[in-house]
C-alpha cells in the first residue's frame, strides 16, 4: 500500500500517496477521481520509480481554497510539491482535469519535467479539437459551471448515482472495482466537496486563457506522449502537435475515458518504454 502524507504547498495542504523508489513519476488525476485512480498503475510503476500521486487542490482529502482551481495554479501546486519532496526532475502524467496543469507545468518548468504524458483531455481553446467539439462541449461542463451552488443543490443526496454514471460511461459499461468506486463517492459526497470539484469547471475560461498565453510565447520542448480513448480520441494529439517539439501519440482501442482503471495493462505497456527512454532520444509517432 502507498504511504499517505499531508504536504503543505502553495498555500494549501495536499493529500499525497507515495510509493517506490527511483526516477520520480508524478500522477495527476481528474474528475471524479482521487489519487486512487492510479492504484494499479502505482503498484506496477513503483517497482522501478518513485511514484507521487496527490489529490489535487480541493479534490479528495486535499485542502480546498476559495480560488486557485485554474490550471496555472494547479501546475504551481505540482511544482511546489515536487520541490517539497526534494524532487529535481520528474516524469509527469495527467488525465482529464489533471492534463492541463501537467501541460502548463512542463511548459513553464521544462527543467523540472523529464517527460510528459497527457490523456483524455482538451487543452483550452488550442486549435485541433474542432471535430470533437462539433456538437458542443460535453453537457456536464455547462452543468458544473452553472451558477455556483446550483449543481451542488441538485446533486446533494444523489452523489453515488451521479458518480456511477461517469464511472460506467468512462469504462464503456464495465465499471470499476467496488473499493475504488466507494472511495470516489466518499470524496465527492456533500455540497462542499461537490463545490470544490466544480470550481475546476468554473475556472475553465481562466485556464484556457493561461494556455493560450503560454503557447503564444513558448513551445513544449520536453518529450511528450498524448493518449486518447473514448471519447477524446486523437483530439488532444491534434492540439499538441503544432506546439510540441517531440510528440508521440496513441489511441487505445476499446477503451473508455478512465484509461488507468479501464485498460491499466495497455496503459502500462505504453508508459514503461516511454518513461525508460533517455531524454536525448526523440520519439515521433503519428
Amino acid at each position: 500500500m502507498p504511504e499517505l502524507r499531508r504536504i503543505p504547498v502553495n498555500g494549501v495542504e495536499l493529500n499525497v500517496a507515495l510509493a517506490g523508489s527511483g526516477p520520480a513519476v508524478l500522477l495527476l488525476h481528474g474528475f471524479p477521481h482521487t489519487w486512487e485512480l492510479w492504484t494499479e498503475i502505482m503498484a506496477d510503476l513503483s517497482d522501478r520509480h518513485r511514484v507521487i500521486a496527490p489529490d489535487l487542490r480541493g479534490f479528495g482529502a486535499s485542502g480546498g481554497t476559495a480560488s486557485g482551481h485554474d490550471a496555472g495554479t494547479l501546475a504551481e501546486d505540482a511544482a511546489a510539491l515536487l520541490t517539497a519532496l526534494g524532487v529535481s526532475s520528474a516524469a509527469v502524467v495527467g488525465i482529464d482535469a489533471g492534463a492541463p496543469p501537467a501541460f502548463l507545468l512542463a511548459l513553464r518548468h521544462p527543467g523540472l519535467v523529464r517527460r510528459l504524458v497527457v490523456m483524455e483531455s482538451l487543452l483550452g481553446r488550442l486549435p485541433g479539437a474542432e471535430e470533437f467539439l462539433a456538437g458542443g462541449p460535453p453537457w456536464w461542463f455547462g452543468f458544473h459551471a452553472a451558477a455556483p451552488g446550483l449543481a451542488e443543490t441538485v446533486l446533494e443526496g444523489h452523489e453515488g448515482d451521479y458518480i456511477d454514471w461517469f464511472l460506467n460511461t468512462g469504462t464503456l459499461g464495465d465499471g470499476v472495482p467496488p473499493a475504488v468506486r466507494d472511495a470516489f463517492v466518499r470524496a465527492y459526497t456533500g455540497s462542499d466537496a461537490l463545490g470544490r470539484a466544480f470550481s475546476y469547471y468554473r475556472a475553465l475560461p481562466e485556464s484556457a486563457l493561461q494556455i493560450e498565453r503560454a503557447t503564444a510565447n513558448a513551445r513544449l520542448t520536453v518529450p511528450t506522449m498524448a493518449l486518447g480513448a473514448r471519447p477524446v480520441g486523437p483530439a488532444l494529439e491534434r492540439q499538441l502537435r503544432p506546439v510540441t517539439d517531440d510528440l508521440t501519440a496513441h489511441v487505445i482501442e476499446d477503451c473508455g475515458h478512465i484509461i488507468p482503471l479501464h485498460r491499466p495493462q495497455a496503459l502500462l505497456a505504453l508508459l514503461h518504454p516511454f518513461l525508460a527512454v533517455r531524454p536525448s532520444v526523440a520519439l515521433h509517432k503519428k
